[in-house]
């Protein structure tokens, strides 16, 4: 039985519902994960990719790490292979990060500049990691939004679900 805090539980919850998100976008072809479909993002495609340069943006914050500026328009990546194989290698950073974390390094804080809102500010760690976490539910929502749209389906999306959750 998973034994670990929040953050351990959201780095295995996000691993777990990206690889399925991703095994789902698999099964269409690369034309429609790249067309625009209205979202927020426009496709399915920029919306995973827009994850992936968040989660990629507020690990390195939380790590103390430089930031790089986000991308302007285009594909960082240049086929849905290359950013799937991004997303594993981002999600096993995420995971081996949360590991270690414990209450007194969530309790502290640190000092962040929001790129998008153009504000400095301190805050403490945990409500960042929660962001950092939210944010990713909120884009994976949309996908499987348009995803059903598209006849495919996700199945069960809720923590409870998690694998992990429940082995004995």
């Amino acid at each position: 039985m998973f034994q670990g805090n929040y953050p351990q539980l959201m780095a295995h919850y996000t691993e777990w519902m990206n690889r399925r998100l991703y095994a789902a976008c698999a099964t269409l072809d690369e034309a429609t994960l790249r067309e625009d479909r209205g979202a927020f993002f426009g496709s399915i495609f920029a919306t995973l990719e827009h994850l992936v340069w968040g989660d990629t943006a507020w690990l390195a914050r939380l790590r103390g790490e430089t930031i790089g500026k986000p991308p302007q328009g285009g594909s960082q990546y240049a086929d849905f292979a290359a950013l799937r194989a991004a997303r594993e290698a981002l999600d096993a950073r995420i995971l081996d990060w949360a590991k270690d974390l414990d209450e007194a390094w969530l309790a502290g804080s640190i000092t962040w500049t929001s790129m998008l809102y153009g504000f400095t500010e301190t805050q403490v760690r945990w409500v960042l990691v929660t962001q950092m976490f939210n944010h990713g539910t909120h884009h994976r929502g949309q996908v499987t939004t348009l995803l059903s749209q598209l006849g495919v389906d996700m199945g069960a999306t809720d923590v409870p679900m998690l694998p992990l959750l429940r082995e004995a």
